[in-house]
């Protein structure tokens, strides 16, 4: 059900706390609340406030935040929702200085609360993905001629060469869902690396189609098709055989990096990747069940001495 439109709508929608929780327990819950402590459901006693809980097996109390990632927060559920609702509608992201303008609260908490809903836009593997399958790489990083001269001397002293970016792998099913695998340890792909990644994600019954990185030679022994395109030879579409939908894929990331957030650092890389697939492929949702999408993800908390560690 289309409940807002824009985030004008979706503002006058949760104008009270209490508008909120009940659209949350309606996610989380779908009408029959359970214990977050024991999932019990059979008998849950609610309290005259109207948003506390308790369960009649292991009678604990309990609010619908606990266990998500909403769980004592000092900022209100509106401004969550809110976050959430601009995070899963702008095309390339919001950064934590904006938000924070957005919802009135600091950059530091703003950037708090995105890591989190990155965090729950994850999207687990429900099954492998099949039939046509495009799977290319790609760097997120500065270039190294653009850094000091001391920097480039690191490189070089390290071993690395001008090369200090973080691969990105990607898979992506034809008329389905991408997958985004940052390797946030790795500097250099090959085929030990790219092949267990391929082996686990993608059905072997399927058609593979990849450019000529080395990393892919000998997938053709394993799945049912592997059809190459040679860049390095000019070519780049070959009747159905294209990786160009991958690569209108990388470009929403790489401008949302770019355009938004400027800068990601590798150890959250990961976070930034979960963020540009999900818009990806939740893309023909109309906002607000793009919305309801991610909020049904909510389970989990990150903590904060657990996310700068």
């Amino acid at each position: 059900m289309i409940k807002f439109n824009n985030f004008l709508e979706a503002t006058l929608y949760f104008n009270t706390e209490k508008k909120c929780r009940e659209y949350l327990e309606n996610i989380r819950w779908e009408g029959k609340p359970y214990c977050p402590h024991c999932d019990h459901s059979e008998k849950i006693y609610k309290f005259k406030d109207e948003k506390t809980y308790k369960c009649s097996a292991c009678k604990k109390k309990f609010t619908v935040t606990v266990g998500s990632v909403f769980e004592n927060s000092n900022v209100s559920l509106q401004k969550w929702l809110l976050s959430l609702y601009l995070v899963s509608s702008t095309k390339k992201g919001i950064s934590s200085i904006q938000l924070g303008k957005a919802i009135g609260v600091t950059q530091k908490t703003a950037w708090f609360m995105l890591q989190r809903i990155r965090e729950m836009l994850k999207e687990e593997a429900e099954s492998m993905l099949e039939g046509v399958v495009e799977i290319d790489e790609t760097y997120v990083g500065g270039k190294a001629k653009n850094k000091h001269a001391k920097a480039r001397r690191e490189l070089r002293k390290n071993g690395t060469g001008y090369m200090n970016m973080t691969p990105v792998v990607g898979m992506l099913q034809r008329g389905g869902k991408i997958r985004m695998i940052a390797l946030k340890h790795v500097h250099k792909i090959n085929g030990s690396v790219l092949k267990p990644l391929v082996y686990d994600n993608v059905a072997k019954d399927s058609v593979l189609i990849t450019d000529g990185h080395g990393g892919y030679y000998g997938l053709k022994n394993t799945y049912k098709q592997h059809e190459v395109v040679r860049h390095d030879q000019g070519e780049y579409v070959r009747g159905m055989y294209h990786t160009n939908t991958i690569e209108g894929a990388w470009s929403h990331l790489k401008r949302t990096i770019l355009g938004t957030y400027h800068y990601v650092s590798v150890k959250h890389l990961d976070r930034y990747c979960n963020e540009s697939s999900f818009r990806y492929n939740n893309r023909k949702k109309h906002e607000c069940l793009r919305f309801d999408t991610a909020l049904e993800n909510c389970k989990g908390r990150l903590k904060y001495k657990e996310l700068i560690k």
